[in-house]
């Protein structure tokens, strides 16, 4: 087994925690960072020797240069950037407020967009590295009452999918990882739900308030297993595109892919039609 250097994002809870200690407890080194105060603590008692805690705010440009360039002037090299730190906003649209978008898409989409950035030099002068980014079976699929969700995760899908094909002439790979529901803190703890406007309250936008409200619902995703298999994928070669994780995630997205791919196919030759005729 090899050992790494790990950065990891919100360290403190959900995939990130249980990234953080499987890796600890293997012998890599991992800087995890944080938001919540003493959030890490335990990590950094259990672990003094290859545990190292930033404070990190997503929505921080400027934090997020400086823990980035921390993490290698702390440790010397990071062989895997996961870019975890995220939340969920949910709701309908017209629910939210301009506050709410702003801060979903500043943690979800931009954050996670200037953490790869600020990565790559250094990933670059290595030759070598690999990135996971943290979507979601959400990242594929859209479910009324989570459109601003899905605008972050589809959104950071299509950067880090275009961003693989860039940086593989430098050895630097790309993962998207795609978790369906899992036994996490993510969607009775970090999740937020909007005011509610009655209009809603009888269609499907309001299924998800429902979950989030009566909080019985819970994910068949193991968290563990699905931290055991993002941290298997960093000795795969060449570095697997997407890695779904859960049976939810595999059917829903296989069924909106052959929908998707369904409405595609039934407009070839209206597509056609209208190609330039002099071509």
């Amino acid at each position: 087994m090899t050992e790494r250097t790990w950065l990891v994002t919100g360290a403190n809870s959900g995939f990130g925690r249980h990234l953080s200690e499987q890796l600890l407890s293997r012998g890599d080194r991992v800087l995890g960072t944080f938001r919540a105060k003493g959030s890490v603590d335990d990590l950094a008692e259990r672990w003094p020797a290859t545990f190292h805690a930033a404070h990190l705010d997503m929505t921080d440009p400027d934090e997020i240069t400086a823990v980035v360039d921390q993490a290698w002037a702390t440790l010397g090299r990071v062989d895997v950037v996961v870019s975890n730190a995220g939340y969920g906003l949910m709701g309908a649209a017209e629910e939210l407020t301009d506050e709410q978008v702003v801060h979903q898409i500043a943690t979800n989409l931009t954050g996670s967009i200037r953490l790869i950035r600020a990565a790559l030099p250094h990933l670059r002068r290595q030759r070598a590295g690999r990135i996971l980014q943290l979507s979601s079976v959400g990242g594929q699929v859209a479910w009324p009452g989570g459109s601003l969700y899905h605008a972050t995760k589809w959104g950071v899908e299509g950067f880090a999918d275009a961003v693989a094909g860039e940086v593989a002439p430098f050895g630097i790979g790309v993962t998207i990882v795609e978790p369906g529901s899992a036994r996490t803190n993510f969607r009775y703890g970090s999740s937020v739900l909007a005011d509610r406007i009655e209009a809603y309250d009888d269609t499907p936008a309001s299924r998800i308030r429902g979950i989030l409200t009566e909080r019985t619902a819970q994910g068949i995703g193991d968290a563990a297993r699905m931290a055991s298999a993002m941290i298997a994928s960093v000795d795969v070669e060449p570095a697997p595109r997407r890695l779904v994780l859960g049976s939810d995630a595999y059917e829903a997205m296989e069924s909106a892919l052959a929908d998707r791919l369904a409405d595609v196919r039934g407009q070839r030759e209206s597509a056609a039609a209208t190609d330039d005729p002099r071509t």
